[in-house]
């Protein structure tokens, strides 16, 4: 072998080895991360239709429709008992202001959004709007105290866009639970305290009110509230006057 012949033939080994070296080793297929999925929103702003209310859903459309309410209070059971303990305090208090009671027995706040969404409130332009709301989210459902705050938020929301001039009052979840340590008055407490927020003192105004309906050592009393939820028509005397000054300011009767 000439000198020629043996370079020429150790640079192609050379050359074929390196060419082997540059190569990658073949690396395992690795699939394509899967699209991720978006959680699901809660059910608190969810809108919902709530079985069996189909009639009265109904009846405030009849009311919006016609337009002429000034006051109007929207909520669930505890709004509704306005026309069962509350009737005659209604009757002195509302009647002549021209209110209309929203409330439906059972509503959490999907139930509300749903409605709104659904012809309640349109063509309404009321004075005042009096919400509270939530109380079934914590109760029946143990929604964390976010997720109903959240709902209360969407309900705002709506009420806003339906009803740009209205003032809206919104109202702490009343107390639930006869002692201050009963999980579901201590999670509409963290609801009350996430809520409070909403008001801008412009548009939505807050009040809490859970304490005319507690003795000195946080009890819910059973003479305004017998099964610790509902009041009867001594509570709803003690909710009247309550709030009975911001009525009269936010509707303009008073300054």
């Amino acid at each position: 072998m000439t000198i020629d012949t043996f370079i020429v033939r150790a640079f192609a080994l050379f050359a074929g080895a390196g060419l082997i070296a540059a190569q990658p080793a073949s690396q395992p297929t690795t699939p394509p991360p899967a699209s991720p999925v978006a959680p699901a929103a809660p059910k608190a702003v969810t809108p919902e239709f709530h079985e069996g209310t189909q009639g009265r859903h109904d009846r405030f459309n009849e009311i919006s429709k016609r337009g002429e309410v000034r006051l109007v209070f929207l909520g669930d059971s505890i709004t509704q008992g306005w026309e069962g303990g509350g009737k005659e305090i209604w009757a002195r208090r509302y009647e002549a202001r021209k209110a209309a009671n929203f409330g439906v027995s059972g509503d959490r706040t999907e139930h509300v959004l749903w409605r709104l969404d659904h012809g309640n409130f349109d063509g309404l332009k009321p004075a005042l709007i009096v919400v509270m709301i939530g109380t079934n989210n914590t109760g029946h459902r143990k929604d964390p105290a976010g997720e109903t705050a959240a709902g209360v938020r969407a309900i705002l929301d709506r009420l806003r866009a339906k009803c740009p001039d209205s003032k809206v009052l919104l109202l702490g979840v009343f107390p639930r639970g006869e002692k201050p340590d009963d999980p579901m008055r201590v999670l509409n407490e963290q609801v009350n305290a996430l809520i409070a927020k909403l008001a801008d003192s412009t548009n939505i105004f807050y009040k809490d009110i859970g304490a005319k309906f507690l003795d000195d050592k946080g009890v819910l009393k059973n003479d305004l509230m017998p099964d610790f939820l509902h009041p009867n028509a001594k509570g709803y005397e003690v909710w009247a006057d309550a709030i009975e000054a911001d009525v009269a300011r936010l509707m303009g009767e008073t300054k």
